[in-house]
């Protein structure tokens, strides 16, 4: 009986872990309506500050939001955009650390309009065997976010 409260303890204890390494978290602005929006376009990733080893994260970003409900438009080809498409479009903003424990992608979404946050996606993941696998763990948390938030196709 001892062993198996043992490892009921172990169990739990390793849950614990694993969901502190494992992390994915949304917040959207109170007076945000994101049923309105239809459109996204990825912006100034040329001014992207980061290192420079996750330069391909625009990539997989671009496919996560591919895979949602927004039609994806170049950041050349908004002024295209009807006055009407316009106030439906989000620029998309994104940042990422990673150290030897960890990697965070951080995706911000802001009324094209307005120049408001509107969103903001967080996806963590710390229980790769490389930091490539981190990676790729915290950008399907932060898409996993993100189809929640703009459904999925």
């Amino acid at each position: 009986m001892n062993m198996n409260k043992y490892l009921h303890s172990l169990c739990l204890v390793f849950l614990f872990i694993l969901s502190s390494c494992v992390a994915g978290k949304t917040v959207v602005s109170d007076s945000a309506d994101l049923d309105r929006y239809e459109y996204a376009a990825l912006t100034d990733v040329m001014n992207y500050n980061g290192d420079a080893a996750l330069m391909e994260l625009e990539v997989k970003i671009f496919d996560v939001l591919e895979k949602t409900r927004l039609a994806m438009v170049g950041d050349r080809r908004i002024d295209d955009l009807t006055p009407s498409q316009k106030e439906k479009l989000l620029l998309v903003r994104f940042s990422a650390t990673q150290t030897d424990d960890e990697a965070i992608v951080s995706v911000n979404f802001v009324d094209y309009m307005t120049g408001r946050p509107v969103a903001s996606c967080k996806g963590e993941f710390g229980m790769g065997l490389d930091k490539d696998d981190d990676l790729d763990g915290a950008v399907k948390k932060v898409g996993s976010e993100i189809k929640k938030l703009f459904g999925g196709k």
